[in-house]
């Protein structure tokens, strides 16, 4: 263990160095601040690493994650995330992103417990249960919780379109779009789901605000 820890340090120190190589003054302009073009709203777990997947350099997206890259709107930490990049850095794009393989997903499709988590991925069961006539008629399991993983990530996206930050932004003539996409665990590849939202006019009436 203390062995793990160290390497860690080293190598973030082989890290700068190389840095530094390639551009002595990397760290000094990462410094002076951020203007990212990306929100990047993906999940929490480790094999889906923001950055790496769109080749983006540090400084060029900001990244919220959590279990199963949900947008709830009781999550403070979420809300706080997504005011400061639509409002603050003007971001021009919000990416939800889900992969296929999501541990979260799936437990939302089970009824095992698996701790404090099932709070969080009650959620995602609401969301099966509004699809579950589509999702019960796939007769491969594998099928099933692939098409409820790129479900999930869709419904992400509207629900960020509902909040009183997406649209109070897009009121105030904002250039803002929301995409959906998947990510594949074993290909690398993304798959956009073609969920791209640009104003509320493409939101059930009841969810447009009058702000």
């Amino acid at each position: 263990m203390k062995e793990f820890y160290k390497q860690l340090l080293e190598n973030n120190k082989k890290w700068v160095e190389t840095s530094l190589a390639k551009d002595p003054n990397y760290f000094a302009d990462l410094a002076k601040g951020q203007q990212p073009p990306l929100l990047w709203i993906g999940c929490s777990d480790s094999r889906v690493p923001a950055n790496e997947i769109v080749g983006a350099k540090p400084g060029e997206v900001f990244v919220h994650r959590n279990i199963a890259n949900m947008v709830v709107h009781s999550d403070m930490n979420m809300l706080s995330v997504l005011d400061y990049a639509v409002n603050v850095l003007k971001v021009k794009h919000v990416i939800v992103c889900g992969h296929y393989g999501c541990g979260g997903v799936k437990a939302a499709m089970g009824n095992m417990s698996v701790g404090i988590i099932d709070n969080w991925i009650r959620h995602i069961k609401d969301e099966y249960r509004l699809h579950d006539k589509y999702l019960n008629s796939i007769e491969d399991e594998t099928e099933r919780f692939n098409a409820f993983v790129e479900i999930n990530a869709k419904e992400q996206v509207y629900n960020l379109a509902k909040t009183s930050i997406v649209q109070g932004a897009w009121k105030n003539g904002q250039d803002l779009m929301l995409h959906g996409w998947v990510y594949g665990l074993n290909s690398g590849f993304v798959t956009d789901l073609n969920v791209t939202i640009s104003s509320n006019d493409e939101l059930d009436s009841v969810y447009q605000l009058d702000l």
